[in-house]
């Protein structure tokens, strides 16, 4: 055992012998308002339904009342399954996110009253899930449900996960309303786990088996300036493939180590395997612990399944994970439409880990994955009202098939595991925080949406406003107001779409419908948009009303497919902009599946604002198209994305 405690120290030690990474800096949410057009309705919706409806659901489901019978503040029985408590922290999670640019007295304290009852299920140590302390070590000693002791199972305990949801919340609460009370809560946690596991003799030897607690304790870290959370972080990540120590209760259900991410060390590891939002928030981790503390093996490694995942294991909307049996990610190129899983938090935790890829290394095609998964993969789990979803997304549809999940290819309001709509509840408030970002004095546009920022740039207030009707239009209008006259450096994003690129990597091609060059003007003069590392830079001195204007075309496109899926053979899909299509049996006299697309296949757009929320129909002769992201909102029915090509 001295031996092994050796090896795991020399592991985790070792991460912190290099020098820092330079990292752009995101714009807080706080300095990001939308203010018209296509995200500022979805950010109403999120407001006023989506968020309303997942703290209704989980009130009505008992996940409060857990927290209130763990606190002793009422009697009752642990109501549901062991991750519960981290959907009522993803809510909290996007509430705090609301209140950071619409403040809401009464949300405000109805997430207060949460807090209360958060703090009286915590024990006196900071152990924090309600399921053991309502049930003791009752719960589980040979089930699926916990182990015989705290962090015993690696599968079925989830006290690691929930509270690294908990600490996301804490962290955006605190940046919201400046109240400590939940941050405290988070803080006793932590503190509790840094004491408990570690590679110190005495200490547990254990990893989540559910990974997200990584990245939320450096989010901590950076919340509070305590470097423990970092080191403990990094230890959790060090552990991963050991080899002579596990927990008592590691495979149930014969899931196995890679299923966890847990199969070498992650420096050995060189492809997505595994579940896939278990994965990627194990990837966003890595990445989180780069941006503090440069490590060439583990960027080595984090290269290397990026490449894997997106070169090879992802679908044409940016979603992952192929499989239904484990959630998991399938071989290399094995990719099927009518059975695709897809799960929706693997969408969200893919736009999660590329944007943090992205602000590790300026690299623009992690943004061009995380564009294609915002408008695709991500949209898709929601339905247009905001108050149903999706937990699976097919590509293909009969109309009946929905994995077991009894929801009859129809969305459904809500699941018994509620992962998904809580996540959407967390993410989508979130979304004006990625449009931009700062490294030095230069500014960076990231996305292209309707809104009003001020990023503060080396002492100067700069002010940004944005006004488009992108995704509809390539258009946007782009207003620069600095406090004071100065030169810097705004590089705008082009997309990799309006460039000819339809996803980094060579998995999905287009065929037709090459864009027009982009084109691109300063105060009504044309400069020149050739992009370097998707970006074109605009370098000068800035004053008081400058403005920036984007043409970006937008044809129709048809995509094919690598060769090596093989269920894509002789099938094209059809894109515009960033929004991928399909058809619905609604819109085609109730059929989809058997529909046929030639070559040369001439699409109009048509926006349709009394549709689906408003949208742009593409129409031909013998189709009609749908944004993908907004099929099944009308009830049951054929849909596909890959056609058949007509020759």
């Amino acid at each position: 055992m001295t031996k092994y405690f050796s090896a795991v120290l020399l592991s985790f030690c070792s991460i912190s012998l290099f020098a820092q990474s330079p990292a752009l800096e995101p714009v807080p949410l706080k300095n990001v308002k939308t203010t018209s057009g296509f995200w500022h309705e979805r950010l109403e919706t999120a407001r006023t339904t989506t968020i309303p409806h997942a703290l209704h659901q989980c009130e009505e489901s008992g996940r409060f009342d857990n927290f209130a019978v763990a606190g002793g503040l009422k009697k009752g029985e642990f109501k549901g399954v062991r991750f519960n408590d981290s959907d009522v922290f993803k809510v909290v999670e996007g509430a705090s996110y609301v209140l950071q640019n619409h403040p809401d007295p009464k949300l405000d304290h109805y997430v207060d009253s949460l807090i209360t009852l958060f703090a009286a299920a915590q024990e006196p140590d900071g152990y924090l899930y309600t399921i053991r302390t309502i049930n003791k070590d009752t719960t589980g000693s040979y089930d699926w449900i916990a182990g015989p002791y705290r962090y015993s199972f690696e599968n079925g305990s989830h006290e690691l996960y929930n509270v690294g949801h908990l600490y996301e919340a804490a962290v955006a609460h605190y940046q919201a309303t400046g109240k400590k009370t939940l941050l405290d809560v988070a803080i006793k946690n932590a503190d509790h786990l840094v004491k408990t596991i570690g590679p110190k003799p005495g200490q547990l030897m254990v990893v989540p088996g559910h990974e997200e607690t990584e990245t939320a304790l450096i989010r901590l870290y950076h919340a509070t300036g305590k470097k423990e959370y970092l080191e403990l972080s990094k230890f959790f990540i060090a552990m991963r493939g050991r080899s002579d120590k596990r927990p008592l209760f590691l495979d149930e259900h014969k899931l196995g180590p890679a299923y966890f991410q847990d199969q070498v060390p992650f420096v050995r590891q060189r492809e997505a395997v595994g579940h896939a939002v278990r994965a990627q928030y194990l990837y966003a981790g890595v990445t989180d612990m780069l941006m503090v503390e440069n490590d060439a093996q583990y960027q080595n490694a984090l290269d290397s399944i990026w490449q894997d995942a997106t070169y090879k294991k992802q679908y044409i909307t940016g979603g992952v994970g192929a499989r239904e049996d484990g959630e998991a990610f399938d071989k290399a190129y094995i990719l099927p439409n009518d059975n695709a899983y897809q799960e929706t938090c693997a969408a969200i935790a893919n736009m999660l880990w590329n944007h943090k890829m992205y602000l590790h290394t300026g690299e623009s095609k992690y943004m061009d994955v995380f564009e294609r998964v915002l408008y695709n993969g991500f949209l898709g789990g929601m339905s247009v009202k905001g108050n149903e979803f999706f937990y699976v997304n097919p590509m293909a549809s009969n109309g009946k098939n929905d994995f077991g999940k009894g929801t009859g290819a129809v969305r459904s309001s809500w699941f018994g595991t509620a992962c998904c709509p809580t996540n959407v509840s967390r993410f989508l408030p979130s979304m004006p925080a990625y449009v931009y970002a700062i490294k030095d004095k230069e500014v960076f546009i990231n996305l292209f949406a309707g809104n009003e920022a001020t990023l503060a740039l080396d002492g100067n207030a700069v002010k940004i406003m944005q006004e488009t009707n992108y995704p509809w239009e390539g258009k946007v209008k782009i207003t620069v107001t600095p406090e004071k006259t100065g030169a810097f450096p705004i590089s705008v994003r082009i997309p990799g779409w309006a460039s000819g690129q339809a996803i980094p990597g060579d998995l999905y091609t287009y065929t037709s419908g090459q864009p027009k060059p982009v084109m691109l003007q300063v105060n009504g003069k044309k400069i020149d948009a050739a992009a370097n590392n998707g970006y074109v830079r605009i370098d000068r001195t800035w004053k008081k009303g400058d403005v920036i204007e984007v043409a970006l075309d937008m044809p129709v496109r048809q995509v094919v497919s690598n060769k090596n899926i093989k269920t894509n053979h002789g099938k094209v899909a059809i894109e515009r902009g960033p929004v991928l299509y399909c058809a619905e049996g609604h819109d085609n006299n109730g059929k989809a599946l058997s529909l046929t697309i030639s070559p040369d296949q001439a699409f109009t757009p048509e926006f349709r604002k009394d549709i689906l929320g408003g949208i742009n129909v593409l129409k031909s002769q013998s189709a009609t198209l749908i944004p993908y992201y907004a099929w099944a909102n009308r009830g049951a029915n054929e849909m596909t994305v890959w056609f058949d090509s007509a020759k």
